[in-house]
């Protein structure tokens, strides 16, 4: 009968004890049978986590019995998790640790807490004991992190979490000290950082000998580019563990010491040698002492015998770690305020940005052919880790950055003039971009000049020698296709060209200009961001020395950046050498930077508005990729240019009209010159207090009829006497008029007369015989005379301050003004020609005749 006790769904309690059982009867390694599969470990862990097999999670309607069953499931998964970690085969016992870490993660809340402290005495032994295996050891390591992870969560049992990771500090110490492999140290690493993160003061007594434990590993040059990203991660991290200001400052201070000390030895014939005592100066001011040197037992003692080594093997790389732990310790938050030495490093940055290479002809006697290649081998790398402490120093310092922003964009604008990689011009644009979004229009008027120069340079147009001959013939004859307008019948055409090249007044060109160098893609996406930034933060500035040529150039790219169709994912149209993912970046930052072009031109009409839409709309065709996600916000941000309007202050639902508990009429609602206030509006208030509540119903079915109902209406100027008096309606007393099968309606006369101000309006209402007889249902001949006159007289102010006639909908309807008639069917169309907005009416077509008012 088991094989036949089926649960709900995938989504039922009992599955899950079910699937857990099965699991650890049929995938989980035992104590009598050999582990043979490692890699069955990894299905298992992704079940368990997919299904959410460890967390008990029930709501509190649960029966007591699912609860009972899934909590006995679980107690076998820990005993024989804990069983593989107590076993003395490598193999399961490296399988019982990796289970436990995952189970610290997965349990619920109430087992962890309730067995966290026998996990973490499981783990310990195999982390302080020497003699156990490699991958046993650094398995330990990421199941200890993954279990004060999850402790640090619970701020209750701060106290306990402290005492315990207070056990690991020296064990995890002499970790880093021995000569074992990267991936220990990996381990030890993550372990140290994640204690400092969640429990510092555990680590507050051993301070100075975790400094000069990862000093030594850091500057030793044995371990990896990764183990050193870790090592300098863990050396920010460690003032943490004090929390004080003074800590941090002296930390930075120690780095920036040695950092400006190795770079000593690296500059030595390439700079001039009071760069070096600038440096110092403003890091140890007159009469103060040096601070210890970072690691002070390890660089006192072996300076001397490894000086030599790290010239030549790990110089660099030591430089560029230690920049890397300026960033973080910059970058990351810190209990307390401190006091952030920008100059000094502003002045390391600069330091090091100056160098090209170049032996000044004073110090050519003084430097040898093999140090100038040596240096410029490694030149580009420290020039990246100078930038990306440019960018640390600017999101660090915020705000107060103001008073050291002219060295910046003196920096920036003499680097931009030499630098020529393309990583380098990519991080420079990023940190121009940054500054003119968090430094706004004071930077923009700065930086402009030089930000358009080299977008210039870089975003020189596509042609078939950059991008390949790989696109087919018909793939270019389609995207040429995909690129022309739809033609519409409109009384003007539409130029598909750009003004400015037929009169260009910077020179500038659809055709190739004479580059020599093509800007990679990368570098083209980056000053279209730097661009897009420019016009978001000062486009509405007065530039018209610029503003032609950047908005012209702009469209040029995002025209020529889909000349050869649209890029996905999925597809290459362009070098079968470029990632195509690549390319979807550059047309969708194209896109991005043409947008703020037409977003950000607030005096004049945007010139490339009409062809910026058709790519849009085009892009918007695209279903499914990223392009077509843009596109289509693209095109409601420019909703605001293509149909400006505005809006009123209060907001007037179409629920709050056609509701049929109450029906409400507001002037506001209509913007064709009605008056708050008004006659108008007085008016319309008399015919809803006189309008009882038992008539609502029919009211709202008339307005919905109202295009098929037909009447004449009059309209009549004269003078107004009286403000407030309501709306006289005959036979309001919300009676249907009877209807036979077979027959026709009776007819009425309704006269409406509406009082206001200023003047007084007459509306009669004469539904013929013919008329009436059009109507398929029956209606409230009262509230559809009603209705036809609000909408009537409320089209006609609307319409009256643009045209000089009237409309209403209705059929064949005539709108006298004064003497003369007009048809409504023209006034609607002159109204939707004047405002750019047409009215929806349900009624058949109505013939226009000239009004002769106006000549009477």
């Amino acid at each position: 009968m088991a094989a036949f006790n089926y649960f709900k769904n995938m989504y039922d309690v009992d599955m899950k004890p079910r699937l857990l059982r099965t699991l650890i009867k049929e995938r989980v390694p035992d104590d009598k049978h050999p582990f043979e599969n490692p890699a069955e470990l990894s299905a298992v862990v992704s079940l368990i986590k997919t299904h959410g097999l460890l967390s008990e999670s029930l709501s509190k309607s649960t029966d007591q019995k699912f609860v009972d069953n899934w909590k006995s499931a679980v107690d076998s998964w820990v005993e024989r998790v804990l069983l593989l970690v107590s076993s003395n085969m490598p193999d399961k016992c490296w399988a019982g640790i990796c289970l436990l870490g995952m189970t610290c993660q997965e349990c619920s809340s109430d087992r962890f807490l309730a067995s966290y402290t026998l996990w973490f005495h499981k783990l310990l032994p195999y982390i302080q004991s020497p003699g156990d295996s490699h991958f046993v050891k650094v398995a330990s390591c990421a199941s200890v992190s993954d279990l004060f992870t999850r402790l640090g969560g619970f701020p209750n049992i701060k106290k306990d979490g402290t005492s315990h990771a207070g056990k690991l500090i020296q064990p995890v110490l002499k970790l880093l000290n021995d000569d074992s492999s990267e991936s220990i140290w990996e381990g030890a690493i993550q372990m140290l950082c994640t204690i400092i993160t969640y429990f510092p003061s555990s680590v507050h007594r051993h301070y100075d000998s975790a400094e000069v434990a990862i000093a030594s590993k850091l500057l030793s040059g044995k371990c990896g580019v990764d183990v050193l990203k870790k090592l300098a991660h863990c050396l920010a991290l460690l003032p943490k563990s004090r929390g004080d200001e003074v800590s941090w400052s002296l930390m930075i201070q120690k780095i920036l010491l040695l950092l400006n000390a190795h770079l000593n030895d690296a500059f030595q014939g390439l700079e001039e040698e009071g760069k070096c005592k600038e440096a110092i100066r403003l890091l140890v001011p007159p009469g103060k002492d040096l601070p210890p040197p970072l690691g002070a037992q390890i660089l006192s003692g072996e300076a001397s015998d490894t000086s030599t080594r790290r010239s030549e093997q790990s110089l660099m790389s030591s430089v560029s770690m230690l920049m890397l732990c300026c960033c973080t310790m910059l970058t990351s938050s810190y209990p307390v305020q401190v006091n952030v030495p920008v100059r000094s490093l502003l002045v390391l940055v600069e330091r090091v940005l100056m160098v090209d290479g170049s032996v000044p002809h004073a110090l050519s006697a003084f430097t040898t052919s093999m140090q100038q290649e040596l240096i410029c081998s490694e030149l580009p790398v420290l020039h990246l880790h100078s930038l990306e402490l440019l960018i640390a120093i600017i999101k660090g310092t915020r705000s107060q950055l103001l008073p050291y922003a002219a060295s910046i964009v003196r920096l920036i604008t003499s680097y931009f003039k030499r630098c020529a990689l393309p990583e380098l011009r990519i991080k420079v644009y990023s940190i121009t971009r940054i500054l003119l979004i968090s430094m706004g229009v004071g930077m923009a008027v700065c930086l402009a000049q030089e930000v358009i120069n080299n977008a210039f340079v870089d975003l020189n147009l596509i042609t078939n020698e950059s991008v390949g001959a790989s696109a087919s013939t018909n793939l270019k004859a389609s995207s040429e296709a995909l690129l022309q307008p739809c033609h519409r019948k409109r009384k003007h055409g539409t130029s598909t060209g750009y003004p400015e090249e037929q009169h260009d007044h910077s020179g500038l060109s659809v055709a190739a200009p004479k580059i020599h160098a093509i800007s990679p893609i990368s570098v083209k996406i980056a000053a279209l961001e730097a661009l897009e930034a420019l016009l978001t933060v000062g486009g509405a500035l007065r530039s018209e020395s610029w503003r032609s040529d950047v908005d012209l150039l702009l469209i040029k790219t995002a025209t020529n950046s889909l000349k050869w169709g649209w890029a996905s994912e999925e597809k290459n149209i362009f070098q079968q050498n470029e990632p195509t993912g690549i390319w979807v970046d550059f047309q969708l930052a194209a896109l991005r930077a043409l947008l703020s072009s037409l977003l950000s031109s607030v005096r004049v009409r945007p010139p490339y508005l009409s062809q910026g839409l058709e790519l849009f709309r085009r892009g918007k065709q695209e279903t499914g990729t990223k392009l077509a996600e843009f596109c289509a916000h693209a095109l409601l941000a420019l909703e605001v240019l293509i149909h400006p309007r505005a809006l009123p202050l209060t907001d007037f639902s179409p629920t709050s009209c056609y509701s049929t508990e109450q029906v409400k009429f507001s002037g506001s609602m209509y913007s064709g010159g009605l008056n708050h206030g008004g006659p108008f509006t007085s008016g319309i208030q008399g015919i809803r207090d006189n309008i009882s509540d038992s008539d609502h119903d029919d009211l709202y079915e008339s307005w919905l009829e109202n295009g098929k109902e037909t009447a004449d209406i009059m309209y009549n100027e004269e003078p107004m006497f009286g403000g407030e008096e309501n709306l006289n309606v005959e036979g309001s007393s919300g009676t249907k008029v009877p209807e036979e099968k077979g027959q026709e309606p009776v007819s009425t006369n309704v006269n409406v007369r509406m009082e206001g101000n200023e003047d007084e309006i007459m509306v009669e209402t004469d539904q013929s015989h013919e008329s009436v007889a059009q109507v398929q249902e029956p209606v409230s001949s009262r509230g559809a005379t009603v209705l036809e006159s609000i909408g009537a007289s409320l089209a006609i102010e609307s319409a009256s301050d643009h045209a000089g006639n009237v409309f209403t909908s209705g059929q064949d309807v005539s709108v006298a003004k004064g003497d003369g008639y007009v048809n409504t069917a023209d006034a609607i169309a002159i109204s939707e020609k004047i405002t750019g907005d047409g009215l929806d009416f349900d009624g058949p077509e109505i013939l226009w005749e000239n009004s002769e008012s106006d000549d009477e």
